[in-house]
């Protein structure tokens, strides 16, 4: 990755402070019988409304503005006109993209009451990537990233996803490096300061292989549980600097 120029590092963090904002807004609308396709429209309006534009919306043929997994799908779940259930969990992710950067986050929120175990397995998740972020700094690597959210995650008794994880962003949606939730120490893509990833955990009930589902006219695939239990999944955009990191998607 090419580091950002100091007078752009202002553009990803507006960027960033959208996609936070927006994310933060669409979740006061998180509640039983709101569709999905609704929460789409929330974040399409609002983003409109600041002069930005939702990334998702058309990417390599994906037909919506936010991913909204419920349950046992991972992630690049489609919105759709399915009412929320009390009891399910979602997880929202938001990207925007706006004066040329991208700004990626999501979270998983709980439909009223949920289940003890689904409460407990969206802690972790967002524990993991917090441990994850932790391990983000100059010339560090993605392993040390990976290797913390693994050591975290199955001492819990979850399973971190391998197939998927983070990635590179900035001026791309997507690009290198992968950012796994595994990983031994030291090994992996070095982390460049003054470059952006995202560290993106998606934590699965058990460790039943995942399937992959096509999106019609779409090369995204939607990824979900086999066996049909839990995941969850939380992410931010991390700035490396030259002494750590910044959490640039931070939400307080």
């Amino acid at each position: 990755m090419t580091p950002i120029q100091a007078n752009d590092l202002r553009l990803m963090e507006q960027v960033c402070r959208l996609a936070a904002d927006t994310l933060v807004h669409v979740a006061r609308f998180v509640k039983p019988g709101v569709t999905t396709n609704e929460l789409d429209q929330i974040v399409y309006d609002f983003t409109l409304s600041h002069e930005a534009m939702p990334a998702p919306l058309n990417y390599n043929g994906f037909p919506k503005s936010i991913c909204t997994s419920v349950n046992s799908c991972i992630c690049h779940g489609v919105p759709d006109d399915q009412p929320l259930y009390e009891g399910d969990i979602v997880n929202v992710d938001v990207t925007s993209f706006k004066n040329g950067f991208f700004g990626d986050t999501s979270a998983t929120y709980f439909v009223g009451e949920v289940s003890p175990k689904a409460k407990l397995l969206t802690e972790v998740a967002e524990q993991a990537m917090i441990k994850g972020i932790e391990e983000v700094k100059p010339f560090g690597t993605t392993g040390d990233i990976g290797f913390a959210i693994n050591k975290f995650v199955t001492k819990k008794g979850f399973y971190p996803v391998r197939e998927i994880g983070g990635h590179g962003i900035g001026r791309k949606f997507h690009t290198d490096p992968f950012v796994p939730s595994y990983g031994k120490k030291g090994r992996g893509e070095k982390l460049r300061p003054f470059t952006c990833i995202t560290v993106e955990p998606m934590i699965n009930e058990t460790a039943a292989p995942i399937k992959e589902i096509s999106i019609p006219n779409s090369s995204v695939k939607v990824y979900a549980t086999g066996d049909g239990t839990l995941s969850a999944q939380f992410e931010h955009t991390i700035l490396i600097t030259d002494k750590g990191y910044e959490i640039l998607t931070r939400r307080d």
